[in-house]
């Protein structure tokens, strides 16, 4: 769908502090900053853990299970934010010194998501004294009660939405439960999991546990908390802006893990230079690589790996199954892409919402599928893969202005038995249907979108932070730019635009558009659109273009140079 380039309005800059570039002044009062304390991203700014509900019954449960030394067993998810919250209380709890920690991930293709009824009876032969969920269990009520029923404690961590009831744990410490009151509603599960450390430490503290056993330096699990928190797509509000900050200020000074070290080699990317998008766009997708398509243990490994080259190893199995995994989704794509041409989309009559089943369709990349088509079409999407014993299961993505965990439980109200399970957030979400009956779904997923959604939020937008001055259209306000990060969801990259002469086009590696621009200043820029339309371009008769950009600085072999990230382009008569 073609997007319209348009500038954000000017707005009052005055209450931020006077030394901040004028430029990125403005950039961070259009991005809803209100105070100077929310650009100070010291470790001393991160909320107290005190607010999180039930964050003393957990640390007491903990206090008793290590003086007792019992056997804790970790039950992880199976991407990049149950990854590394795995990881971050694996390696954590073992810093206070709990000598018997163990792990479990389901397996996605055979038991899906968190502490089913299944994963419980497996559990249960275990025989652990303490059950700890990251990253799910919030609405696994079924599960937990096997996992009760059998003597055995259970402590959820979790940050997905709470639904009707709440499990009976022990312990439930989640932002997003309805009486809790953590102000950053938007926390990782891995910023949950490290928060759960804080307040264990803060407690032993109290006691004088430290008196004969040393304190451990929780900020060096950062590191991965910053991939887990990026990699997960959460809001980065001002606390998870310090998360990230931090997490990424130690891996630019070398104090890093093995693990991250190898896939940040294996990616190709300067340590020394990491940004939080190399996270996203690099990082993560090898570490979702493992549970996508094989096991998530794989990346974990990776994770807790005190070996480098051991670590290496394991970067280049996770970099191989991510070749694959990008392989498996070009292909779903150009199929998903034949079925929406034979229903002819027009630029005007694009449907409200897409919903797509095909049975072969591999589950572990339907989300990035529904990912990459309501990116295409701005819509929202579900698409969905053959399961077992008649169900499917489903990814669901959505767009600004419709919640799409609340549509889900909106449908499963009004219908009862459409749904047979489902779970996530207002962006994504996943669900579980009976195959017989996706055509009765797709009706009511089109009909409730179609009732949710304004006109407005179809509407297509790149917001820009307008025009760069001439004198910031340099490398040293380039680098500046990353220091005032780090940006993400909804604290998004600035955006520019102009309008460029074109002096070179063409397109590389099949589908990217390379340019080289010429400046209103007389400097020639180069400029890379990556994922381009190559029916439309390189088109020999644009002269000029409007392009909405993002101003980076390309390191090739060693040498530094200016270069545009192009959003969207439009030709200019």
């Amino acid at each position: 769908m073609k997007k319209m380039i348009i500038a954000r309005e000017p707005v009052d800059d005055s209450h931020l502090p006077s030394h901040l570039h004028p430029v990125i002044k403005q950039i961070y009062a259009t991005r809803n900053v209100c105070h100077a304390d929310e650009l100070n991203n010291s470790a001393a700014t991160l909320l107290d853990f005190k607010l999180f509900k039930d964050i003393d019954k957990a640390s007491q449960l903990l206090i008793d299970a290590l003086h007792a030394q019992s056997k804790i067993l970790i039950v992880g998810d199976f991407d990049a934010d149950g990854a590394t919250s795995t990881a971050t209380l694996m390696q954590g709890l073992a810093m206070f010194g709990f000598t018997h920690l163990d792990y479990l991930v389901p397996d996605r293709f055979s038991l899906g998501y968190g502490l089913s009824p299944a994963l419980a009876e497996q559990i249960v032969t275990m025989q652990p004294d303490l059950v700890i969920t990251v990253d799910n269990g919030i609405s696994c009520v079924a599960g937990i009660d096997i996992v009760k029923a059998a003597g055995i404690k259970v402590l959820v961590t979790d940050h997905h939405l709470q639904g009707e009831q709440l499990p009976n744990a022990d312990a439930i410490v989640n932002p997003n439960r309805h009486d809790c009151d953590f102000p950053s509603k938007s926390v990782a599960g891995v910023g949950v999991a490290f928060y759960l450390l804080i307040a264990l430490r803060s407690a032993l503290r109290e006691q004088g546990y430290f008196n004969q056993h040393p304190m451990p330096n929780i900020a060096d699990l950062l590191d991965i908390v910053a991939l887990g928190t990026v990699a997960d797509v959460v809001a980065l509000d001002a606390n998870n802006r310090t998360l990230v900050h931090q997490g990424l200020a130690r891996i630019r000074s070398g104090k890093t893990r093995p693990g991250i070290t190898a896939l940040i080699e294996v990616a190709n990317r300067n340590a020394a230079r990491l940004s939080a998008s190399d996270f996203g766009f690099s990082l993560a997708p090898r570490l979702n690589a493992a549970g996508r398509l094989d096991d998530m243990s794989l990346g974990i490994a990776c994770l807790l790996s005190t070996d480098i080259n051991q670590a290496r190893r394991i970067a280049g199995e996770l970099d191989s199954l991510n070749f694959a995994r990008r392989e498996i989704e070009q292909g779903m794509q150009v199929e998903a892409q034949a079925v929406l041409d034979r229903l002819a989309f027009k630029e005007d009559s694009v449907p409200d919402a897409i919903c797509l089943y095909q049975d072969d369709w591999h589950q572990g990349v339907i989300g990035i599928l529904a990912g990459r088509l309501k990116e295409k079409y701005h819509r929202p999407t579900v698409i969905f893969a053959g399961g077992e014993n008649g169900e499917i299961k489903g990814s669901c993505r959505s767009i600004e202005g419709l919640h799409m965990r609340d549509l889900l439980e909106g449908l499963n109200t009004a219908q009862p038995g459409l749904i047979n399970k489902f779970g996530g957030h207002a962006m994504a979400a996943g669900l579980s249907i009976n195959e017989q009956q996706f055509t009765e779904f797709k009706r009511a997923f089109d009909s409730a979108v179609s009732e949710q959604l304004s006109e407005e939020s179809k509407r297509c937008i790149v917001f820009t932070d307008g025009e760069l001055p001439n004198d910031c259209f340099s490398m040293d306000f380039a680098q500046l730019l990353k220091q005032s990060g780090p940006w993400g969801q909804q604290f998004p990259e600035p955006i520019f635009e102009h309008t460029f002469e074109v002096i070179q086009q063409r397109i590389v590696g099949e589908k990217h558009l390379k340019l080289v621009l010429k400046h209103q200043s007389a400097r020639l820029v180069d400029a890379i659109a990556f994922g381009i339309d190559v029916k439309a371009w390189p088109d020999t008769e644009a002269q000029f273009v409007k392009v909405a950009y993002q101003l980076d600085i390309n390191e090739f072999r060693g040498k530094c140079s200016l270069q545009l990230i192009v959003r969207e382009l439009e030709k200019v008569a």
